[in-house]
Order: C-alpha cells, then sequence, then structure tokens
C-alpha cells in the first residue's frame, strides 16, 4: 500500500497494534473495543497496521541485505554475524530482532482477523481484509519457519491482552507450521480481490496470494502443486491478472513518484523522497561514497563472484584469463598491475594510466550481459553521484596504484570504498544525482522494492517444470528472462548455448536467478533450500584478490537458532540442534 495513503488513517490506530516485543511480551491494547472495530475506515485503518509492521527493517524492510549472506555479495552490516559465521549465536542481535518482528506482524495480524471478522459492517468489506491478513500472517510464518523449523504458532484465537503472562506454546512441528500456512494462502486467495482500485494500490492481491503458495510449495519440494499455482498467474489460467515482465530491466529498480511495474506482484512501496522515514534505507547500506550528500558508507558491496557471472553478449562464460593470461591465479601485485591508474593528488584527475590498459578493462565490464552494468559500478564507468551540498556530480570508479598517486576521495571525482576494500559498488538501486530535488531522505532509497515480482516467479516455475522432467517449458521459461535483456536463449544454436540434461538445466536456472535477482535478497534463501549453503562459503576476497574478512561455515548455519531470550521467557520452547 501506498505509505501516502496510510499515514492518516494509522496515526490513530498505532497505538492499538504497536509494540517492539516478541509475541510472548507484546504490550496490551490500548484502544478499547468500545471505541475501536465499529466502521468500515476502522478496518481499513487496522489493515494499514499490518503493511506499517510488515515493511519495518527487521521484519521484511531489509531483504536487500540477506544477499551479503550469500557468494553475490559482501558487508559489513546488518548481517554480519550470520554472514561470516564466527559470531553467529542464538543472541545474536539480527537472529533476536528478526523473531521479534515477525511475531509482532503475526500478532497484528492475529488482532485483525478476530476483531474485524465480528464487526457489523458488509462481509464484502471483511472479507478482503481478512484476506490480507491472513496473507502477511502466512509470510510471517513462512520465513519463521525457513529461519527455525518449526516455531510457537498463535492463530487469532490467542488474545495477548488476556493472556499476557500466558502464552508459552511449544513448538509446532515444521509440518504443522507450513500445513497453517497454506491454509491462510488458500483462505487468502478466495477472499483478495484481483486488484484494488489506484489509490490503494500495493496491498496483496489474489495474484501475490498465488505466488507466496506456489512459493512455499516448491520450497516443499511439491513440484506439481507449484507449477499450477504459478501457472495460474502467468499464464492467467482462470483470471486475468495482468502481470507482464518490465520492458526495461534497468527502469524496474527505479520506479518513484507514482510509476508503476505490471511485474511487481507485491512490493513495499515508498513515499516521496523528501518526507522523512517512509522509504527503505537501501542506500544506507548499498550506497557508495559518493552517492547523495557522501554519507553512505558502502556497508553491502557486490561480489567479484556475481560480477563473474555475467555472461559475454554471445553466452559464454566470462573468465578474465582470456583477456589477462594468469589473472584468476594471479597475485595482488599482478592484478594491480593489470586494473590500477594513478590518480592526483587532489583526487580529480588520472595522472597516468601505468601499465593498465583501460579500453581493455573497460571493455571486459562492457562487453557483457547488460544486466552487470545496470547492477554494478564497474572500473572506470561513471556514476553520477552528489557533492556534500546535494549538487549532481559526476564521479568514476577507479583503481588506484596508493604508490604513484593520491587517493580517492568521494568529495572531488573519484568513488571510495569507507572500508579501504578494493571491491565493486551497487548501481541497483542506487539513485543518481539528487532526483531534481526530488530526493530529500538521502539514507532512503525512494523505490518500489519487490518481495514477490513476476521475473523471479517465472524462474521459480522454470525449476519446478525441470523436476518433473518437463524441460522444454523449462527453457522456454528461463529464456524469457534472457530474452528481455537482449541475451541469447538456451538451445539458440551455438554449442555453449545447448542444453539437455536436468542438471544442467538446473545450473542454468541457479545462475539466471544469481543474475537476475541480484540485489534482492533471494539468494540466500535459494542456496539453503538447495542445499549449497556449505559449498558456496568462501572467504571474501576483493577485486585484486585481497582478503576482506573470513567465513566460516557449521552444519547448524543451515538452520537458525532460537533467540535466547525467548528461551528465557518462554520455558517450553527446545532449541536448534547443536545451538
Amino acid at each position: 500500500m501506498k505509505v501516502k495513503h496510510i499515514l492518516s488513517a494509522f496515526l490513530g490506530f498505532a497505538l492499538l497494534l504497536s509494540s517492539c516485543e516478541s509475541l510472548d511480551y507484546t504490550r496490551p491494547d490500548q484502544l478499547s473495543n468500545t471505541t475501536f472495530w465499529k466502521t468500515e475506515l476502522h478496518a481499513k485503518q487496522a489493515a494499514v497496521g499490518l503493511y506499517q509492521a510488515m515493511m519495518q527493517p527487521w521484519c521484511f524492510g531489509l531483504e536487500f541485505a540477506f544477499d551479503m549472506c550469500t557468494d553475490l555479495a559482501d558487508g559489513t552490516n546488518p548481517f554480519a554475524d550470520i554472514s561470516r559465521g564466527t559470531s553467529f549465536a542464538s543472541t545474536s542481535g539480527a537472529v533476536q530482532n528478526h523473531w521479534q518482528y515477525l511475531y509482532e506482524l503475526v500478532h497484528r495480524s492475529n488482532t485483525v482477523i478476530r476483531n474485524v471478522s465480528t464487526m457489523d459492517i458488509d462481509q464484502t468489506k471483511i472479507d478482503p481484509i481478512i484476506g490480507e491478513a491472513k496473507f502477511l500472517r502466512a509470510m510471517a510464518y513462512f520465513r519463521m519457519l525457513n529461519c527455525w523449523g518449526g516455531v510457537p504458532y498463535y492463530d487469532e484465537t490467542c488474545i495477548i491482552e488476556e493472556e499476557f503472562a500466558t502464552v508459552t506454546s511449544p513448538r509446532s512441528s515444521a509440518e504443522d507450521i507450513r500445513k497453517h500456512i497454506i491454509d491462510d494462502l488458500t483462505d487468502a486467495i478466495a477472499k483478495l480481490p484481483i486488484s484494488w482500485e489506484t489509490g490503494d494500490y500495493g496491498r496483496a492481491t489474489k495474484g501475490a496470494a498465488y505466488a507466496l503458495r506456489g512459493k512455499v510449495y516448491l520450497f516443499n519440494k511439491e513440484w506439481t502443486k507449484a507449477v499450477s499455482d504459478f501457472e495460474e498467474i502467468v499464464y492467467n489460467k482462470t483470471n486475468d491478472y495482468g502481470y507482464e515482465l518490465h520492458p526495461n530491466y534497468e527502469n524496474l529498480f527505479r520506479l518513484y513518484n507514482g510509476a508503476r511495474s505490471k511485474e511487481m506482484i507485491f512490493a513495499i512501496q515508498s513515499i516521496d523522497g523528501n518526507v522523512a522515514g517512509y522509504a527503505l534505507n537501501i542506500v544506507g547500506y548499498f550506497g557508495n561514497k559518493a552517492t547523495m550528500r557522501l554519507i553512505a558508507s558502502n556497508c553491502i558491496v557486490p561480489s567479484t563472484k556475481l560480477v563473474d557471472l555475467y555472461e559475454k553478449p554471445n553466452g559464454q562464460k566470462f573468465d578474465w584469463d582470456e583477456v589477462f593470461p594468469g589473472f584468476n591465479n594471479g597475485t595482488s601485485q599482478f592484478r594491480r598491475k593489470c586494473l590500477a591508474v594513478a590518480i592526483n593528488d587532489a583526487s580529480t584527475e588520472i595522472i597516468s594510466t601505468l601499465d593498465c590498459d583501460v579500453e581493455k578493462v573497460t571493455a571486459a565490464y562492457n562487453d557483457r550481459d547488460p544486466r552487470l552494468c545496470w547492477n554494478v559500478i564497474t572500473p572506470f564507468s561513471h556514476y553520477l553521484g552528489t557533492d556534500a551540498g546535494s549538487n549532481p556530480r559526476d564521479k568514476q570508479f577507479v583503481i588506484v596504484d596508493p604508490t604513484k598517486g593520491g587517493a580517492p576521495m568521494e568529495a572531488q571525482s573519484f568513488i571510495r570504498n569507507s572500508e579501504g576494500w578494493n571491491s565493486y559498488f551497487w548501481r541497483k538501486w542506487i539513485p543518481e544525482g539528487n532526483m531534481d530535488g526530488y530526493w530529500g531522505e538521502y539514507n532512503r532509497t525512494p523505490y518500489e522494492f519487490p518481495l514477490i515480482r513476476l521475473g523471479d516467479v517465472i524462474l521459480m516455475l522454470a525449476e519446478a517444470y525441470n523436476e518433473l522432467g518437463e524441460t522444454d517449458k523449462a527453457i522456454a521459461e528461463v529464456n524469457k528472462i534472457r530474452t528481455r535483456v537482449r541475451m541469447p536463449e538456451l538451445n539458440s544454436g551455438p554449442a555453449w548455448m545447448a542444453v539437455g540434461s536436468k542438471d544442467e538445466i538446473t545450473r542454468r536456472i541457479r545462475d539466471e536467478r544469481a543474475r537476475e535477482l541480484a540485489g534482492e535478497g533471494q539468494r540466500y534463501w535459494d542456496l539453503r533450500r538447495w542445499g549449497l549453503l556449505e559449498s558456496t562459503v568462501k572467504n571474501a576476497t576483493d577485486i585484486l584478490g585481497d582478503l576482506m574478512y573470513e567465513r566460516v561455515y557449521q552444519p547448524r548455519h543451515e538452520i537458525w537458532p532460537i533467540p535466547f531470550v525467548e528461551m528465557e521467557r518462554n520455558p517450553n520452547l527446545t532449541q536448534n540442534k547443536d545451538w
């Protein structure tokens, strides 16, 4: 739901459903049932509170950051403990906060379901709101299922204001939680509309419920059921859902000021960039030091693995050794000789290219799948940032030899990494310039962020087809994604584009998901369900091969620990294995 449409409505309801504590310790409601839950407006205000809870950073407002827990990105914050594995524990703040805020969404959903269902208003007004609440409750429990397995289950019969001190349910089984999720989504499908009026754009829809249910089935390897749900919205089996791939991949991640795309199935909306606090803080994590007012901290940066996954325009794998023989296994000094230049002390110009063939380096990045340069700021490319006064200023990313000249300064003409790493930088999600004055809340990205989009659904459908042995259908879905960005189709002619076996198609789908969904936080959950988390955990190294930090994997990292504080609060909780 557009935040600008929910602010005034939410203010009166915020006290009723606000809490920063876990379900077990949520404050009792402060507004009386004698004054609320009376009118259609109250019902809509209640629904608004659900979306406000959903977009909180520790609920679903940090989805993009989960890429730092994978081979696609490296970073320092906010999931460093999970990403690095060295301090991953039941006391981790990210673990506790995610549990807490997901249960807050469950609590709000339960409160809405219980009260709206008995309101004396038209049933046609009640049903969609119940559908929204069940959709969001299912989304919260699905995330908890993926993090912790079975968790305590609370539905609308749990009244916190009456049971505050006694809500100490034991963990339900993973199978039971999954059944509850499916039941909620099935009911949501029945109750939600295909679309909403313009002023309510962004609220959960029937198509979103189908997509999420299909994803639940996919994660549980129920391939036939997953195919049925995905086909429903991809091929409009019983309704015209209106979803389409956005014609311009790059533009899809720059939707603001009312711009919309038919590719977005369910997304977190944003308000005007000049209003504080109502857009996701993507810039604060993904932005480089040259981004708006020079305050972004580049907490999360694209990995070298991600960049090297992008193919040549003809579909062949990219190999640095073909550009600079010996590069792949070369020393940091050798790589620097290939890539580095010298800049002046004022950080305003390149004073020598040294031994670097700038044109060759530039071509190594530009002559690739176009999604690379749309998603990542690569060496010798330009980025329109600002100066400290928010005035647009062109910046360039170069790797420098510190012994031959000056160092990059974001206040001048070159981009730097505040950690001192020779890393890549994100271009995806990062605004340019000052957006003609539109962008004032400079820590936040005023763009629509997808939690579910059609490109993701199409690739999940391809995966399910492949698992069922329907290889031709799987290839056709993957080719939709590749055609959009003008990459050659699978089985299109050259030998390197030929695929046939199930295993080869599986690899292609997984690589395509990495390239297509980079920066959207899907990779972590993919790797875990594919059983590939262990094999992808590697030390973080920069472009020159220098160590940024170490990563550690233990088998117990496949599932999160129950937060320590929750174990203390609820004596009936049991801890996950080896934690």
